[in-house]
């Protein structure tokens, strides 16, 4: 059971305090997990879950917005950080991004989906489609006529239709003119290569994202080529636990619109769809770096976003690095090369 929940802001400022049971937390908690983030560094920022003398903390990060909850009393862990990272996803979609003046130029409709989302420091309401039908989200008119009115609030006087149903994530009697579903496969590749250019580790992390558009009440099913290769994987509510531990198949009743239906990791790949080979060499205290970045076998479409980084030793002084594709950026001796959308193309030298 969560006792209270903080939004701090990148400065330590606290931006939103949402007390959530009769147990009421002081804020000088705040100020003593700020002290020891500062003290500690930024590994003390990449804790999930920290023992403070008088509280247990939970906390998640996203651009530059700290998510702290706070309990005294024994509770599962993922839990609590499974909701924020829920909470953290909601506020995004519904503001349009996740910022310090976002929060605050929307500070009634962010306490109004907090209370619809945990009840006496139990989750409650975490589906977004759900959200929407009881807090509409901002949007130019509503802000006009809270000016006019004065009315800050956005919330519906009735109760969603999916509130009392087996499948609350959602509506009941659904109609659209044309049933229509579409699935996208999002992965981003982490990859390190040694200065000889061989793959030292790679990974993938994925999601399936799913737009749905269907009438009634759809019961569909995805299946896979090989899910041995599939890792931590995670689900929506609204799929099945048995089919997938039996046959490894996604059996679900989706929500209407989008939302992400599972995500994934792949771990230990052998070989990458794109090649870096990086050329040292060195004369007279001067020394000359060559990156070559191209597509390993041209899969017929373009790659969205590359990025490379790589870390200058300690002992340079200066460097002044060109490119021909994309833009390089130096900070603290640590190299970035944007390099962005890259389609089929030759070899080509692309950083010097």
């Amino acid at each position: 059971m969560l006792q209270c929940i903080f939004l701090l802001s990148d400065s330590g400022e606290v931006m939103l305090e949402k007390q959530l049971t009769g147990h009421w937390v002081d804020r000088a908690i705040c100020s003593w997990f700020w002290d020891q983030s500062i003290a500690q560094g930024d590994s003390f920022k990449h804790l999930p879950v920290i023992a403070s003398p008088t509280h247990y903390l939970f906390q998640v990060n996203r651009e530059g917005v700290t998510f702290l909850a706070c309990t005294q009393v024994e509770m599962p862990p993922l839990m609590a950080i499974e909701f924020l990272c829920r909470v953290a996803d909601v506020l995004s979609e519904y503001l349009g991004g996740l910022n310090e003046d976002l929060i605050k130029d929307n500070f009634v409709i962010v306490y109004e989906l907090l209370d619809e989302m945990i009840d006496n420091g139990f989750p409650l309401t975490t589906e977004p489609n759900i959200l929407r039908e009881m807090i509409a989200p901002p949007n130019i008119v509503s802000k006009v006529l809270s000016v006019v009115t004065g009315n800050t609030s956005n919330m519906s006087n009735t109760l969603p239709g999916a509130t009392g149903s087996c499948v609350p994530w959602r509506k009941t009697d659904l109609k659209h003119s044309s049933n229509e579903v579409y699935v996208d496969l999002v992965e981003e590749m982490d990859a390190t290569i040694n200065r000889d250019g061989v793959l030292v580790k790679c990974e993938i992390c994925g999601e399936v994202q799913v737009n749905s558009h269907l009438s009634g009440l759809p019961d569909l099913t995805l299946s896979f080529a090989n899910t041995s290769i599939l890792n931590d994987v995670r689900f929506h509510p609204c799929v099945r636990l048995r089919p997938w531990e039996s046959n490894q198949i996604l059996s679900f009743v989706p929500p209407d619109g989008q939302f992400k239906l599972m995500s994934y990791r792949i771990k230990k790949l052998k070989s990458t769809p794109i090649y870096v080979k990086p050329q040292i060499t060195s004369d007279s205290g001067t020394c000359r770096i060559s990156l070559l970045v191209g597509i390993r076998n041209d899969p017929g479409k373009a790659i969205d976003d590359i990025n490379v980084q790589f870390q200058l030793p300690p002992r340079v002084l200066s460097a002044d690095l060109t490119s021909n594709y994309g833009t390089v950026n130096i900070l603290s001796n640590k190299c970035r090369h944007a390099l962005g959308p890259l389609v089929g193309c030759p070899k080509t030298k692309l950083l010097q």
